[in-house]
């Protein structure tokens, strides 16, 4: 693909089918293949407050049979086809995707729509699934990264929010649910008005409409109850929690604040400080201080994740487990830092700099166009959100980057989550 391909304007088309479905097809003639990505709202947070885990099992079940295929059929269709379908699941989405030539797209698309559509979540297929569930949890378990997320995410938000409970559940829900808890959730949330189609590829968006209004138009089904997600609970007090992991060689650190949901007007703000924090060049300050200047972490960086509601800004970092307090507390100078004093300009001018000329490289595939695309259209971004990102990132002043840092960098409200042995 050259370069040219690479850094034209995404110029996506957007239509509503009768039943609510929303079709979004950009057309991009560098290879001969079609990403389709169809996506549900719905997804963990949509669990029953005392079963979590249904959305991920629906997510590891949705493909193993419809009432018009069977799991070997959906598999060879696939397999004639060198496809790999591709089903997950997160807070607020469900997502059946995959990549094929554009002669195939339109089985493909009638397949992922028969999935869609269709599941049937035969019991024996369950059971195997509930298996690899319980597995991949049990894996996740002994992992004290995954485990200090865990309890950073249960910590800033409690076992009442649904981001204070895992994606996948626990090992007692994974073997509480059942088939009937996979059908209702299907029939409640996975539903036309729910669902957004992108097709990105060899194929012209009249014709994506098209073979999309023939898979789609007829499905007729109530629209999904809203659901808002709760502000979470402010905390005003610093905590720190450890689950102690006899014979692991590495600590994990987790430690962090809630922030804002992706529609607040000041997310750009709030992104911009992130990066300074910990993600500009090999990882902001934190990695500069912790990782170069004082050698000890293997790794330390910050990610935000604003959302449907208000996410968290997570400061990560894998130590040595005698370095664990040392290391918080160069955290906390740099948050202290960061949230007293906002940026110097110099890395204002950078960061700002940096996210605009990143841009092409999130628009560098079929694949990665139909995710942004939706990420544009869950938040409601406008289909040119490619081509007025720059200026909404030029727009942030340096004030607005320290006063995002001013609301939120504060050690002594910080929730601090530690998983490995013993110091």
């Amino acid at each position: 693909m050259s370069t040219g391909a690479l850094t034209r304007p995404v110029s996506p088309t957007r239509d509503v089918l009768d039943n609510g479905v929303v079709v979004l097809a950009h057309e991009s003639t560098a290879t001969p293949s079609v990403s389709v990505n169809a996506t549900f709202y719905c997804g963990s947070a949509n669990d029953p407050p005392d079963l979590p885990g249904v959305a991920y099992l629906t997510r590891r079940t949705i493909d193993r049979g419809t009432s018009l295929r069977s799991a070997a059929d959906v598999a060879e269709t696939l397999d004639d086809r060198g496809v790999s379908l591709r089903v997950s699941a997160s807070r607020h989405t469900l997502t059946i995707a995959c990549v094929c030539l554009s002669e195939d797209f339109g089985e493909i698309l009638s397949l992922i729509a028969d999935i869609a559509r269709r599941p049937v979540f035969p019991a024996e297929e369950i059971d195997k699934r509930r298996i690899e569930a319980i597995t991949s949890l049990r894996e996740d378990q002994d992992d004290p990264s995954k485990v200090a997320r865990d309890l950073l995410l249960a910590t800033l938000y409690g076992a009442a929010h649904p981001y204070g409970r895992t994606v996948k559940g626990t090992v007692e829900s994974l073997g509480s649910i059942t088939r009937r808890d996979l059908v209702e959730f299907h029939a409640r949330y996975m539903v036309p008005s729910a669902l957004r189609v992108a097709i990105v590829g060899d194929v012209a968006g009249g014709a994506a409409v098209t073979s999309a209004a023939r898979s789609f138009d007829e499905w007729r089904q109530p629209a999904s109850p809203d659901e808002p997600i709760a502000p979470p609970v402010r905390h005003d007090l610093r905590s720190v929690r450890t689950a102690v992991m006899p014979g692991k060689s590495q600590a994990d650190i987790c430690y962090g604040f809630t922030t804002i949901r992706r529609v607040d007007p000041r997310y750009y703000a709030y992104w911009m400080m992130n990066n300074v924090l910990g993600q500009f060049g090999l990882g902001g300050r934190l990695a500069d201080n912790i990782r170069e200047r004082q050698g000890m972490a293997y790794y330390a960086y910050s990610s935000f994740d604003a959302t449907v509601g208000e996410g968290p800004l997570i400061i990560r970092a894998g130590v040595d487990p005698a370095n664990v307090t040392r290391t918080i507390g160069a955290i906390d100078d740099e948050v202290r830092a960061l949230g007293a004093d906002g940026p110097t300009r110099r890395e204002f001018e950078d960061t700002r700099d940096s996210l605009i000329a990143a841009l092409p490289r999130m628009l560098e595939t079929n694949e990665s166009i139909a995710e942004f695309i939706q990420y544009t259209e869950q938040f409601g971004l406008g289909l040119d959100f490619d081509r007025r990102l720059p200026s909404c990132l030029s727009a942030v002043s340096m004030d607005d980057v320290r006063e995002a840092a001013r609301e939120v960098l504060d050690p002594l409200r910080a929730a601090v989550a530690v998983a490995g042995p013993r110091e």
